[in-house]
């Protein structure tokens, strides 16, 4: 079963990681030790080899002088007790002259007379421990052919292998302890900006949106999370705050309508009247229900666009075809105050054609109710590499620069009680801007007090 905390998973990764890793060093370690001591022991068997057929060349003749004074040789053996000398004549079978060292009783093989030498030559002794044997023939100066056996007792260095064997079996556990308790502990340190996330995101909620993440100290990958986070909490702040006063909104907007329909209802139904006043009195109620009606329809509209799943048919759209369009629609509207519409320039992009041209009808809808009478309303095109631009504006009062930035949120209006007498609802530009959006552009708004206001929406090219 696996731990359930990221700390202990990290942990106990680290101390199996580690357990290989020891194994793995402590297997090169011993194979390079048991490496160096088999070349240390080839190398001085090989060294004392030399030294003795040194000395048989200085000091002695015959095989005679070999029996009769071996203390030049005994004195190369003395002190090496894990060495044993043998030598025996060239006769057959050979004969043995002397035989020196700590394992004289250990038969070892010879050579027949003649026969191929091995340099060096493996065998147990009686302990169970390895003997490394060499052989060398060496002519006296007397002629004789004498051979010599040298061996040499490696239980020193099996009895060091084992040694580091053994010390490394005791101390792995403590090594595994160690690593992994400091792994633990590192990576419980390490997670402890996740526990201060989990908490903030414990104290989240609808109502509280306010807090964020501590950005500094933290390391990179963390530090790119908590700017995650944080933007998305403002993001979700922004939009709640939205919503928020989305619902105040359409709760006012809503409640004029339906408080001047019951007032109504309630003062033509407390007396009895003419027929014609009740006619007088549904006629005005149909119109404030056609109000609420193009107001349901335009949420219901906004809502649609605003959904990220929502695709449309781009295709190519000549803006001056459309704009043209919307003009002649407007052309009554425009005739009724006096008012001429221009639409000026050429420009093409892609997109959907029927929310294009609801855009382009918001924007002069809006440009002829606040227009002064008699003036003209200019739709202009203008075709650029990046973007392609189309601009209605009018001549009016202007609009104060502190509105210009709450223009295309829903419901704004700049002057209230005039919009709702004009028949607006105040979600025309909220559209347009939803509108743009769908179509990777965007709609800015510059005025000009007492002069003009000019609305333009951005197209990509």
């Amino acid at each position: 079963m696996k731990p359930t905390r990221l700390s202990m998973r990290l942990g106990l990764t680290v101390t199996a990681m580690s357990a290989v890793l020891v194994v793995v060093m402590a297997t090169f370690a011993y194979a390079t030790i048991s490496h160096q001591l088999e070349v240390r022991a080839q190398a001085g068997l090989s060294e004392k080899l030399g030294q003795i057929e040194h000395s048989l060349a200085e000091s002695l003749s015959s095989t005679a002088d070999i029996v009769l004074h071996p203390h030049n040789l005994r004195d190369q053996i003395i002190g090496h007790d894990n060495f044993t000398l043998t030598i025996l004549d060239a006769s057959v079978p050979r004969k043995r002259l002397m035989n020196l060292g700590s394992n004289e009783a250990l038969e070892l093989p010879v050579p027949d007379a003649g026969g191929p030498l091995h340099d060096f030559r493996r065998m147990k002794s009686g302990e169970g421990y390895e003997v490394l044997v060499a052989y060398k023939e060496v002519r006296l100066a007397s002629g004789q052919q004498i051979l010599i056996i040298l061996s040499l007792d490696r239980k020193s260095d099996v009895t060091l292998l084992n040694a580091f064997v053994k010390s490394t079996l005791i101390g792995l556990p403590f090594i595994l302890l160690l690593v992994g308790g400091c792994g633990w502990w590192v990576v419980h340190r390490g997670l402890r900006p996740l526990r201060a996330f989990r908490k903030i995101a414990e104290r989240v909620t609808a109502r509280d949106l306010s807090l964020r993440m501590q950005v500094t100290g933290l390391p990179d990958e963390l530090r790119d999370l908590a700017h995650a986070v944080n933007l998305m909490l403002h993001r979700l702040d922004g939009d709640v705050q939205q919503l928020a006063q989305f619902s105040d909104d359409l709760a006012h907007e809503l409640r004029s309508p339906l408080n001047n329909l019951m007032g109504k209802a309630q003062v033509t139904l407390s007396r009895d009247r003419p027929p014609q006043e009740y006619k007088q009195v549904l006629e005005s109620c149909t119109e404030e229900l056609e109000r609420l009606s193009l107001m349901v329809s335009q949420m219901l509209f906004l809502a649609s666009v605003n959904q990220p799943s929502i695709r449309l048919a781009f295709g190519p759209v000549d803006l001056y075809e459309e704009a043209r369009k919307v003009a002649d629609l407007f052309a009554s509207s425009a005739e009724e105050k006096a008012m001429l519409v221009q639409v000026h320039g050429r420009g093409r992009s892609q997109g959907d054609r029927l929310m294009i041209q609801r855009a382009i009808s918001n924007l002069l809808s809006n440009a002829i109710r606040h227009g002064t009478a008699g003036s003209t309303v200019t739709i202009t095109l203008n075709e650029q590499p990046d973007e392609v631009s189309l601009a209605v504006r009018n001549a009016g009062d202007g609009i104060e620069s502190e509105h210009l930035p709450r223009l295309f949120d829903r419901f704004y209006r700049v002057h209230p009680s005039r919009s709702r007498l004009q028949g607006g609802t105040g979600l025309g530009l909220a559209i347009v801007r939803s509108i743009m959006t769908l179509h990777r552009g965007r709609v800015t708004v510059e005025s000009e007090l007492g002069h003009s206001t000019a609305f333009t929406l951005h197209f990509p090219s």
